[in-house]
């Protein structure tokens, strides 16, 4: 393949990943809200109850609260995660390693890389997304947000890299159980040509599948993440710090269940959300080929 080639190969698959993550985030949004407020501990009985409280006390409007990061972050997020799989997915093929262990290993890889470029964007989210008490109107903007956490804690792992360690667990462990479970099952999908219907119903199937399942395998990477990135329950001292040390303190005081909070909106956002994501990149890549 030539350098023309290769170049526009990446640009179909940055392409392709930054249009299935934009849909993705407007889509699935209200959900990654209520799921960080559950993690956060913020006195809600529940996924319900969190809603209940959310429509009555902010509006529809506080379910999209912090949406502008995500927004300005899943092009690159998203095109980072895909391009870097198929890059990672060439440098690991190997004819002694099986195909399940290629995949996973790019998709490990692929998601440390899109950590790294999401973390500031994931600690402003979390801020915004904490705020109970301003409304829509009231609430600081984002790039106020970024401002203030630059100025008093820092670009480091103090300030809009704190929870590093966190975000890499979460979207490695995620993006190896996503890639490594689809494309090792892709193969038994009815062919497209044969039976259009079938393909699409296997393919949104499947990727439900593999974004619930790594959903529950990440999940109190997440937490972690939530409870780093967020305020703290005394504001004059950091609780939560480490990753190990966050994960090891919630179950001591709250329980292993605790580890799992906010399991339910997180499954009902990026089960169909991974659905959305691969069908989106599939299509989008596909017209991308065939027009450029």
């Amino acid at each position: 393949m030539s350098v023309t080639d290769k170049l526009k190969e990446g640009g179909r698959q940055i392409t392709a990943g930054g249009s299935a993550g934009l849909v993705e985030v407007c889509l699935m949004y209200p959900l990654d809200v209520v799921k960080t407020r559950l993690q956060l501990g913020q006195q809600d009985k529940g996924m319900m109850d969190c809603v209940v409280k959310t429509l009555k006390h902010e509006g529809i409007g506080g379910f999209y609260k912090g949406i502008l990061p995500p927004i300005l972050a899943e092009t690159p997020k998203r095109a980072t995660k895909f391009f870097t799989f198929e890059q990672y997915k060439i440098a690991f093929t190997h004819s002694e390693i099986p195909m399940p262990l290629t995949m996973s290993m790019a998709g490990l890889f692929s998601g440390l890389t899109e950590a790294i470029v999401i973390c500031p964007f994931e600690v402003v989210k979390v801020r915004l997304q904490a705020d109970r008490k301003s409304s829509v109107k009231e609430q600081r903007s984002t790039a106020a947000m970024a401002r203030e956490i630059y100025k008093t804690e820092g670009f480091g792992t103090s300030g809009l890299y704190r929870g590093l360690g966190a975000t890499l667990g979460r979207h490695g462990v995620w993006n190896m159980v996503y890639f490594g479970l689809y494309h090792s099952c892709k193969e038994i999908i009815p062919d497209a040509k044969q039976n259009p219907t079938s393909n699409l119903l296997g393919r949104i199937g499947l990727g439900f599948t593999a974004g619930s399942l790594a959903s529950i395998f990440n999940i109190p990477f997440d937490v972690a993440k939530s409870r780093i990135q967020g305020p703290q329950p005394d504001p004059l001292s950091r609780k939560y710090s480490g990753t190990m040390q966050t994960i090891a303190l919630v179950y001591k005081e709250e329980g292993f269940g605790a580890l799992y909070k906010g399991l339910l909106p997180k499954v009902m956002r990026l089960g169909p959300g991974g659905a959305v994501m691969l069908i989106v990149y599939d299509e989008v890549y596909a017209w991308l080929k065939k027009n450029t």
